[in-house]
C-alpha cells in the first residue's frame, strides 16, 4: 500500500480545476508571468471552487480576469472588505463572481474563489504578475514558479486567522501543468538550468539573445518549477525609463515616467581576497518536524537536518580566529548552545560541534519569532559586527511579524537566509535577507546546501559597506522621487535596484545619471550610471507596476510599524495606490462579477476545495489538521435572508496543540509515524546516518586554529595508514605542519569540485602555516605529492 501524508477526501469529491497553463516572458532581469486556470463543473449542481496557492513573495499581481464562453470579465482592484462583500452579494443574488486576495499573514499565498459555476459550465481564469529575478551568488538569475504549498505553521497567540491550506500528496494533484517561457536579453543567453526536466533550449536568433524554454510533459508537482538563467557579462548596469499611462493624471505614479536602475558595484580584488577576523556569527537552525524530510527525492537518506548538521560543521571550521559565535535551534520552543556568544577557540568549537552532532528534527512546529527576539535582546559585541544565518524550510504562518522584527533590528546586524527544500516561503527567505541587509539562498532539487552557505559566509566576511548614499544628476526642469527603500547593503556582484518617479520635462538634455557612493574598508568608492531619458518602447507598464509594488510593500510595513497610530492614513494610501496601479496589496482584492448574462444560479452552491501539492513523506509535527469553518467567510450570505441555504465549508486548518482524533478522519500518515505522533508533536525517527565521507571526515579533524594533527583518523581520511603517513614525513618538519600540508594537498588534489566548500578553511590553514615560518615547506609539498599521488604546486596552496 502506498503511504500518503496529508489530507485526502474520503468522499473523493470532484475537483473543478482541470489544468494550469503558465507563460513566462523574461526581459533582462524582469519576468512577466501569465497563468491560465481552466475550470469545468462536471457536477449536476452549481459550485464554488476555492483554490489557495503560492506565488513568489515579491510578485506584483496586476491582472485577473475570467472568460466564460465568449465573454471576458475583467476584475477591478477594490478595498478588501468591500470586494468580499460584493462577492458575497453577487453569489446571494445568483450571479457568478470571482475573487482573488492576498493572505494577510504572508504575501506569497493567494486565495482564489470561483463562485457560481453552473452545471456543465467551463471558465478560464487569467492571472498575471510581474517580478524581478533574484541574482544568485553564481550570477544566475532565478525564477521560481511555486508548485508546492506546504502547510504553514501558525504559532499560538499569533494575530489573525491561520492560513487555510488544502493539500494532497504530489502524485494525487488532480490537474495538469503546462509551462513555457520566452527569454529576451541585451546580452547572449549562455545557458538555462532547472531542477525540473526541460525540453532543450531553443535559440530564436543567431546572436543568442532570444530563446524559448519549455517544461517537459508530465510534471509531477513534487517540486517547484525553478529556472536559472545565465547571461554573458551578467554584471552590466542598466536603466530603463518607462512612459506613464496616457489615461492617468500627470503627477501621479502611473501618469509620470518611472525609471528602474540596476547597479552591480564591483569591489577591488584586494578587498575581495581579504577576510575579516572580527565578527559575531549567530546561526539559527530550524529543527521543526518537517526538517526530518528528505532533502530531495533522489537521495532520500539525506534529510534536511543531516545536511544542516554537515553545513554547521563546515561553517564552524571556516570561522576566523578572534571572532565570536553561538548556535540557536528552534521548533515550538528554542535552544541555544551558549547563554550568549562566546569567543571562537578550540574548546568552544568542540563543545558546539558535540551539540550539533546531537541535533534532530524533534522540536515540533516552526516558531522563529521568539528565538529572534532572544538573539536581538543581547547587546552587540563592540567591533564585532553581528552576522545572523537563518536556516529554515520556511513553513511559517506569521511571515509579516517576523520580517517586521528583523527590519526593526536591521541597524545592528546583517541577516543571511537559506530556504531548504521545495515549498519554502519565498516571502520569508527573501524578506529576511532584504530587511536584514544580507543575502538569500534557496536549496532545492539536488542542490547541495554547503556550497551555497559558504558563498554567503564569504559575503559575511567581506567588510561591511557603510555610508551608502544615492545622488541623481538630471537636466534642469526634471526631478526624481525615489520610490525604493534606502539601500542598506551592497555585496560584490549583487544587484542594487532603485525605482524613481520622474517629474517635469527638459527642452534640451536627454540624459541623466545616478551615482551610488559608499565606504568600503575605510576607502570611499562609487558606482555611476548614465542613462537616456527617452522611454523604452516595449515594456508596457511593467516598470510602473514593479515600482508600485515596491512602494506598496514599504507603506504596508510602515502601517504595521505604527500599529494603528495613524488612524488608517497609511492603509488609505496603500488602497489608493493599489487601486490606481492595479497591483494587489494586503488591503485590497481583485473582484469580478458577471452581471450581464441575466442567468440566475439556482440553489445552494456546492463548495469544492482545489488542493495544492504537498511533498510526500513530510513529518508534520505539532501540525494537527482538522476541518473547520473560519468565521470570516460566508457569514454575510447566511445573514442576507435571500433564500440561499448556508453552505458547508471545508478547509484544512493548521493548529498548534492537541485536538481530538475524531477531528482528523481524513489524515493519512507517513510511514514510521502514527496519527497520534502527529497530534502529540512527535515525529518519525530519522533514517540512520550513513558513514561520513572522507571529505567531511577530513574537515571534522581540523583544529580551530586551522591546523591538523598527525593521527590515525587523519591517515584514514587521506586513504593511508598511520605508518605510511609518518614514514613519509621529512625528518626536520613539525608533525602538525606535515599533517596540515597533507590535508591541503588532498583537498586540492581530490576535491577541487567542492572548492567553494573548503576554500575558507584552507585559507585559514595556509595562514596558520605561514605563521609557523616552517623552513622546509617545499620539501613537505614534494613529499606529500609523492605520498598521495598528486601534483599540487606550492603556490596553489597559498604558501
Amino acid at each position: 500500500m502506498m503511504n500518503r501524508c496529508g489530507l485526502i477526501t474520503v468522499q473523493k469529491e470532484p475537483v473543478p480545476l482541470k489544468s494550469i497553463e503558465v507563460e513566462l516572458e523574461v526581459r533582462d532581469h524582469v519576468a512577466t508571468v501569465v497563468s491560465t486556470l481552466n475550470y469545468q463543473n462536471k457536477e449536476d449542481k452549481a459550485v464554488e471552487a476555492v483554490f489557495v496557492f503560492p506565488l513568489p513573495g515579491d510578485a506584483a499581481v496586476c491582472h485577473f480576469s475570467a472568460v466564460i464562453g465568449q465573454k471576458e470579465i475583467v476584475a477591478e482592484v477594490k478595498e478588501k472588505q468591500e470586494a468580499r462583500e460584493e462577492y458575497d452579494d453577487a453569489l446571494s443574488s445568483g450571479q457568478q463572481a470571482f475573487l482573488l486576495e492576498e493572505s494577510e499573514q504572508s504575501p506569497d499565498i493567494f486565495s482564489m474563489k470561483v463562485g457560481g459555476l453552473a452545471p456543465g459550465e467551463s471558465a478560464s481564469i487569467r492571472l498575471e504578475y510581474v517580478t524581478e529575478l533574484a541574482v544568485q551568488a553564481d550570477d544566475g538569475l532565478r525564477f521560481c514558479l511555486p508548485a508546492v504549498l506546504n502547510p504553514r505553521y501558525q504559532p499560538q497567540g499569533s494575530e489573525g486567522a491561520s492560513v487555510q491550506v488544502f493539500s494532497v500528496p504530489a502524485s494525487l494533484v488532480p490537474y495538469t501543468l503546462c509551462f513555457c517561457g520566452r527569454l529576451f536579453s541585451p546580452r547572449p543567453i549562455c545557458k538555462v538550468e532547472s531542477s525540473c526536466s526541460l525540453d532543450p533550449l531553443q535559440y530564436l536568433n543567431t546572436d543568442q539573445t532570444q530563446a524559448t524554454v519549455k517544461l517537459a510533459a508530465g510534471h509531477k508537482f513534487d517540486k517547484d518549477v525553478e529556472v536559472v538563467i545565465y547571461y554573458k557579462d551578467a554584471h552590466q548596469p542598466t536603466a530603463v525609463v518607462e512612459a506613464g499611462q496616457t489615461s492617468a493624471e500627470t503627477g501621479t505614479l502611473m501618469g509620470d515616467p518611472v525609471v528602474m536602475v540596476s547597479l552591480y558595484p564591483e569591489f577591488p580584488q584586494s578587498v575581495m581576497s581579504s577576510v575579516d577576523s572580527c565578527g559575531e556569527f549567530v546561526f539559527l537552525m530550524d529543527r521543526s518536524g518537517s526538517m526530518g524530510a528528505p532533502l530531495n527525492n533522489k537521495e532520500r537518506h539525506q534529510t534536511r537536518i543531516s545536511s544542516a548538521r554537515d553545513t554547521l560543521l563546515l561553517l564552524l571550521k571556516s570561522l576566523p580566529m578572534g571572532c565570536y559565535f553561538n548556535i540557536y535551534s528552534f521548533g515550538s520552543s528554542f535552544q541555544h548552545i551558549f547563554p550568549q556568544s562566546v569567543e571562537y577557540s578550540q574548546k568552544t568549537m568542540e563543545e558546539a560541534l558535540k551539540k550539533v552532532e546531537e541535533m534532530k528534527a524533534n522540536l515540533g512546529g516552526t516558531e522563529i519569532l521568539e528565538p529572534l527576539k532572544h538573539i536581538y535582546s543581547h547587546r552587540c559585541i563592540p567591533n564585532h559586527p553581528r552576522q545572523l544565518f537563518v536556516f529554515t524550510d520556511g513553513e511559517v504562518g506569521n511571515t509579516k511579524q517576523v520580517l517586521d522584527l528583523v527590519k526593526k533590528n536591521s541597524g545592528s546586524h546583517r541577516c543571511f537566509s537559506f530556504g531548504i527544500g521545495e515549498g519554502a516561503s519565498s516571502a520569508l527567505i527573501n524578506g529576511l535577507a532584504k530587511e536584514g541587509g544580507g543575502h538569500a539562498q534557496f536549496i532545492t532539487g539536488t542542490d547541495r546546501m554547503q556550497p551555497k552557505v559558504m558563498q554567503s559566509l564569504r559575503f559575511a566576511l567581506q567588510p561591511a559597506v557603510e555610508d551608502i548614499s544615492v545622488t541623481w544628476d538630471l537636466p534642469t526642469g526634471v526631478s526624481v522621487t525615489v520610490l525604493s527603500p534606502p539601500i542598506t547593503s551592497i555585496f560584490q556582484g549583487q544587484r542594487s535596484l532603485i525605482y524613481g518617479q520622474l517629474t517635469g520635462k527638459s527642452s534640451e538634455a536627454t540624459e541623466g545619471s545616478v551615482t551610488v557612493k559608499y565606504s568600503l574598508a575605510g576607502r570611499p568608492s562609487q558606482s555611476q550610471l548614465h542613462f537616456s531619458l527617452k522611454p523604452a518602447e516595449d515594456t508596457g507598464l511593467t516598470v510602473h507596476r514593479l515600482a508600485a509594488r515596491t512602494l506598496i510593500r514599504s507603506l504596508e510595513m510602515e502601517d504595521r510599524d505604527e500599529m494603528g497610530e495613524n488612524d488608517g492614513g497609511m492603509k488609505e494610501k496603500v488602497v489608493q495606490l493599489s487601486v490606481q496601479s492595479g497591483v494587489s496589496s494586503s488591503f485590497t482584492a481583485f473582484i469580478a462579477v458577471n452581471k450581464t448574462d441575466g442567468k440566475v444560479i439556482q440553489g445552494p452552491l456546492v463548495h469544492r476545495n482545489v488542493p495544492t501539492a504537498m511533498l510526500y513523506g513530510r513529518a508534520m509535527s505539532r501540525m494537527a489538521m482538522a476541518c473547520a469553518a473560519p468565521a470570516s467567510f460566508g457569514m454575510k450570505r447566511m445573514l442576507k435572508g435571500k433564500g440561499r441555504s448556508p453552505k458547508t465549508r471545508s478547509h484544512c486548518l493548521l493548529t498548534d496543540g492537541p485536538i481530538s482524533q475524531k477531528a482528523v478522519p481524513q489524515v493519512a500518515v507517513h510511514e514510521g509515524a502514527c496519527s497520534s505522533d502527529l497530534i502529540k508533536g512527535e515525529v518519525a525517527t530519522a533514517p540512520k546516518r550513513v558513514n561520513r565521507d572522507p571529505f567531511m571526515q577530513l574537515v571534522s579533524l581540523q583544529k580551530a586554529s586551522g591546523c591538523w594533527t598527525l593521527d590515525p583518523d587523519l591517515a584514514a581520511a587521506l586513504g593511508k595508514s598511520r605508518e605510511e603517513v609518518e614514514k613519509s614525513k621529512p625528518a626536520t618538519v613539525n608533525s602538525e605542519v606535515w599533517a596540515t600540508i597533507l590535508a591541503l594537498i588532498w583537498l586540492h588534489g581530490f576535491k577541487m569540485d567542492a572548492k567553494e566548500e573548503w576554500e575558507l578553511l584552507a585559507m585559514k590553514a595556509a595562514s596558520w602555516l605561514r605563521a609557523q615560518n616552517a623552513p622546509c615547506v617545499p620539501e613537505c609539498v614534494d613529499a606529500g605529492n609523492a605520498l598521495l599521488g598528486c601534483s599540487v604546486q606550492k603556490d596553489a596552496l597559498m604558501l
